[in-house]
């Protein structure tokens, strides 16, 4: 069986599937399309493989993608956004917006936005954050439809995209292109939406600075917690505090322990500007400080303890963390303790 990851958990926005119902289609029929569980229906986060599925089971039965991504980008309630998509919809302008949304859509995989100015446009482009597989086409169009639906019920104006680009063909392209207002081109090296700059500088009509208040550092904090969990460092450096007195441990241990190939662990720290060797060499300088606080534990067991096999090597490796030896920063630690209880 294949195990379950944090980062393959997808949300499903609460107004989701009364959506599917307004526009004529039965949840209960997409499920059993998708091969799914009925019981589906009410659960608010399911794997990355049943998100995909439920897309595509709904893209199938209303017949054409294109279709299905016009009516039901036009029809979410915007009353039922979730907090994030709340943050975006009652935004200053239509910058705020996306730039919330783009910055908020990480706590929500598995598609990732990123947005980049070219001269008088501003491109929108989509990826994915964690699936091993792109997600469904009609997912792709829906997700670009609802970034030029949003900015069309915040500044109440009829705004109209300059392209879209797109890696597969999506269905109808009459349809598509009367709906963003611009050519679409299919067969593209991505999935990019292309608005005009002088757009996103239009004031929303829903804007909310006292609502914004409220949301915006709840969101915040929720994102950093979600960015502190997702970081392949932080789980390197968890496994190999509890490796460490088991002896050498390299990176094709930790990366089974991930589930990932080495050369694949390597790249992600890297983006994260690290490595495996200064990961080791922090958890063992953290462990070690640690340690040294309790005075039961013997210098040597504790070279042990941090994955050192003989003693001097630990204390070379001590004095270039902290300049001296692991006995005098103890002794140290002691003197400054018992200054506090004096005081």
């Amino acid at each position: 069986m294949k195990k379950v990851t944090a980062a393959d958990r997808v949300k499903l926005a609460p107004g989701f599937w009364s959506s599917l119902l307004f526009i004529g289609i039965s949840p209960q029929e997409v499920a059993r399309h998708a091969r799914l569980p009925l019981t589906i229906i009410n659960d608010p986060v399911i794997t990355t493989a049943q998100y995909y599925a439920i897309w595509q089971a709904y893209a199938e039965l209303v017949g054409d993608a294109a279709t299905s991504i016009v009516k039901l980008a036009t029809a979410f309630e915007t009353a039922q956004y979730p907090p994030a998509a709340l943050a975006t919809f009652h935004a200053r302008d239509f910058r705020d917006a996306l730039t919330r949304m783009s910055r908020y859509k990480q706590m929500c995989p598995p598609e990732n936005l990123c947005l980049r100015e070219e001269g008088e446009h501003v491109v929108v482009e989509l990826d994915w954050q964690h699936a091993v597989e792109p997600g469904p086409p009609v997912l792709v169009g829906i997700t670009l439809a609802y970034l030029l639906e949003l900015g069309r019920r915040g500044t109440g104006r009829p705004l109209q995209a300059h392209s879209v680009e797109l890696v597969h063909d999506i269905g109808n392209s009459k349809v598509l292109e009367d709906f963003f207002g611009c050519s679409v081109r299919v067969d593209a090296s991505g999935n990019r939406l292309t608005l005009y700059g002088s757009d996103l500088e239009r004031p929303f009509v829903s804007y909310n600075a006292e609502l914004l208040e409220i949301l915006t550092p709840t969101l915040d904090r929720h994102l950093d917690e979600h960015q502190s969990k997702r970081k392949i460092s932080n789980k390197v450096k968890w496994i190999l505090s509890r490796c460490l007195s088991r002896g050498r441990i390299d990176i094709q241990t930790v990366a089974n322990e991930l589930g990932m190939s080495d050369r694949s662990l390597q790249r992600r720290l890297t983006e994260e500007g690290t490595s495996f060797k200064q990961l080791l060499v922090q958890t063992r300088h953290e462990q070690a400080l640690n340690y040294l606080v309790d005075p039961s534990l013997e210098i040597k067991e504790i070279a042990f303890l941090v994955g050192y096999e003989d003693q001097n090597s630990f204390y070379r490796a001590f004095r270039s963390w902290e300049g001296e030896t692991p006995a005098n920063w103890r002794i140290a630690q002691e003197h400054w303790r018992s200054s506090l209880v004096t005081e």
